[in-house]
């Protein structure tokens, strides 16, 4: 490390001051600060000392992403494979492909959609601090690994490319950057690609990388096999197409019962739960998501209010729709409705991509209610909202993404409320005896 800081301190002179490269200053800083501790330090006056910075916070935010990255290069790989036919139904490995092919594959998918997202994403961030001569701010890290993960793994590069700019640039910077943004800037990249985009962002076909192996591959010719026994045979179909879990249940027939489509299709509230089935890559695991937000509530970087919240306003408003209308209740007939109204709640919690969007994109500290009772209305309100959507709307069968930017706008009122609200409780406890009422509000 000593090494490194005298590189930096030799390097410093050019982009201090006068210096020949003094415009690229918030590079250099950006660089030095990832690599070492910042060197400013507080000599006078009242100060806390906490070891915490926002380096640290939004790296720490990363490691709770770990679990959806793993199983994200697991399962996209696994599922390409399932679905080319070296993989049983049974989940028995045909033929020799293993564990580290699932990795392999998966990255092949993955990184590429980051890198994209990382180096368009850190220009624009670079471009706006050098014009603004401030220091780049380490926020990035966090949306650079979030917007990959909510994106189909055939996402095409140059969409990721606009998706991004678009976030950074509209959803963060034009409001004056890092904790100015009104919304999510990942969740305003998603959509901008989901809405400008529809037909490659959504739908079945998108979502699974059959058809795609990797350079360098034994295998070739690689589509969906259709497995006759333990044998696959013809492996030369032209694709697979596979619907995501919600997409399956929400365009079944009116009366059809939710959880026999998903048998049909093979998968149980288990594979719900781990993340075996297809979908975004890094939100089809509700397992995952969980361990992250274990770890965001152990080291206090996320409200477990907000989480709290959207878990209850999701489990309530899915209890409405399932008992009263979708035939969970003795006595109520389900004859001619959506599929989605016969979903038990609890099945909301792990189908499609709540869990990531509550404990990753609801709990954002800049775009997220501040008052610990606003949280809690905020995350209910998302939870309301996500299944309101997806029950109501039958043209949009995944409503968390919406919910959440929705309630972005929606955040500081609910603050605005939650204060005032407190404020007047003070005056009146406060008010002298015997003052009048419309006095001690005043």
């Amino acid at each position: 490390m000593k090494a490194l800081e005298n590189v930096f301190d030799k390097l410093r002179p050019n982009f201090e001051g006068d210096g020949k490269l003094a415009l690229f200053w918030p590079f250099f800083e950006g660089a030095e600060t990832f690599f070492l501790t910042p060197g400013e330090k507080t000599h006078q006056g009242a100060h806390v000392r906490d070891p915490m910075d926002l380096k640290r916070l939004m790296i720490f935010v990363d490691f709770a992403l770990v679990p959806c990255i793993l199983m994200a290069l697991w399962n996209t790989g696994y599922q390409a494979y399932l679905y080319e036919g070296l993989v049983g139904a049974d989940g028995g490995i045909l033929g020799k492909v293993g564990f580290l092919d699932y990795i392999l594959r998966g990255a092949w998918h993955f990184f590429p959609l980051y890198f994209v997202t990382f180096a368009v994403g850190g220009a624009w961030e670079g471009l706006f601090c050098v014009v603004r001569k401030h220091e780049i701010n380490e926020g990035f890290l966090v949306s650079s690994l979030l917007f990959p993960l909510t994106l189909p793994p055939t996402t095409p590069l140059w969409m990721v490319a606009l998706g991004i700019s678009f976030g950074i640039v509209i959803g963060k910077e034009v409001f004056g950057g890092v904790g100015m943004n009104i919304l999510n800037p990942a969740l305003t990249a998603r959509a901008f690609v989901f809405f400008a985009y529809p037909a490659s962002i959504s739908g079945a076909k998108i979502w699974d990388a059959a058809g795609s192996a990797t350079p360098g591959t034994a295998l070739t010719n690689l589509g969906a096999y259709a497995v006759n026994g333990d044998v696959p045979v013809n492996a030369l179909v032209d694709g697979y197409t596979g619907a995501t879990p919600l997409l399956a249940v929400s365009s079944g027939a009116d009366g059809a019962r939710a959880l026999d489509l998903l048998a049909a299709q093979g998968w149980s509230f288990s594979d719900l739960l781990f993340g075996f089935v297809p979908g975004s890559m890094g939100e089809t695991s509700a397992l995952a998501c969980l361990l992250g937000a274990v770890f965001l509530i152990a080291t206090g970087l996320a409200s477990w209010r907000t989480m709290l919240g959207g878990v209850v306003g999701l489990l309530t408003m899915a209890s409405v729709f399932y008992f009263l209308v979708g035939g969970g209740m003795p006595g109520v007939d389900a004859a001619d409705v959506n599929p989605l109204f016969t979903l038990p709640p609890w099945y909301h919690l792990v189908i499609g991509s709540f869990a990531f969007g509550i404990v990753f994109m609801a709990t954002d500290p800049v775009s997220s209610a501040i008052t610990p009772v606003g949280r809690l209305l905020y995350g209910f309100f998302i939870g309301v909202l996500v299944v309101l959507i997806r029950v109501v709307n039958p043209a949009y069968p995944e409503g968390v993404m919406l919910a959440i930017l929705f309630m972005n706008v929606f955040a500081p009122l609910l603050d605005w409320v939650v204060v005032r609200q407190t404020a007047n409780k003070r005056k009146k406890r406060l008010a002298p005896v015997g003052a009048p009422a419309a006095a001690a509000a005043k």
